[in-house]
């Protein structure tokens, strides 16, 4: 008994995939499907099954209180994600099915909504990504205030990860973290090389030139006596 007991608490979660079979009610065993029901790969999709009560205006408060996106965007993107195929993404099955997708979604929608909030959301990637790479490179913040930031934001995003199926463990949540910080330092001090090459150092004045190991060296000139005279320069008469 304890030792079942064990192995179910130490048992871990599967996740969610983003589609599953559905199964028919019929008594022989075999799936009946109405001859009006949405595509069967449509009726597998499970990518927001744990957020089946939640309606739109309780996930666009949730993602405007801590990103540029709404649920619309949200959702348009993952389905473009997930509905891509070898002649693109199938805009017009999304649109016509997206009630049946998405449980917080209750309209269909045209291909070219589809696209649309799917280019909506591309942009605000692309911007937000750009004011948060120049705030990590400015020098606006420390290393360690940069670790914080980073640890919020990743908070989020695993949050919504976690939404669309996707379970972590402790180990792999601390071992992404890590290779995030380390990469974020890595930008730090690069940043430092780029922002001062070619230009003097606002602390001392001298010249400072990006160096291969991502730091900056002094220009070597600047560090001379500038009154001594070099061998072959004549006297003044």
């Amino acid at each position: 008994m304890a030792d079942d007991a064990q192995a179910t608490a130490g048992a871990r979660e599967e996740p969610t995939p983003a589609f599953r079979r559905v199964e028919g009610n019929d008594p022989a065993g075999e799936t009946t499907v109405p001859d009006d029901a949405p595509p069967q790969d449509v009726r597998e999709y499970a990518r927001f099954s744990k957020i089946d009560g939640a309606t739109y205006d309780r996930a666009n408060e949730f993602l405007r209180d801590r990103t540029y996106i709404t649920a619309r965007e949200w959702a348009m993107a993952r389905l473009c994600a997930d509905f891509r195929t070898e002649t693109g993404v199938e805009m017009t099955k999304i649109g016509q099915n997206l009630p049946e997708l998405v449980p917080f979604m209750t309209d269909t929608y045209t291909p070219q909504a589809v696209n649309q909030a799917r280019s909506s959301f591309d942009d605000k990637v692309t911007k937000a990504g750009a004011t948060f790479l120049y705030g990590a490179m400015c020098d606006f913040y420390t290393a360690e205030e940069l670790d914080d930031l980073m640890y919020e934001i990743t908070e989020v995003a695993k949050f919504l990860l976690e939404v669309e199926g996707v379970e972590l463990t402790v180990d792999e949540e601390l071992d992404a973290e890590e290779r995030i910080s380390s990469v974020m330092r890595e930008v730090r001090a690069s940043s430092a090389a780029l922002r001062h090459d070619e230009f003097s150092c606002p602390n001392c004045g001298h010249d400072v030139h990006a160096s291969a190991d991502g730091g900056g060296e002094t220009d070597s000139t600047t560090d001379a006596d500038p009154d001594a005279a070099t061998a072959d320069e004549p006297a003044d008469d």
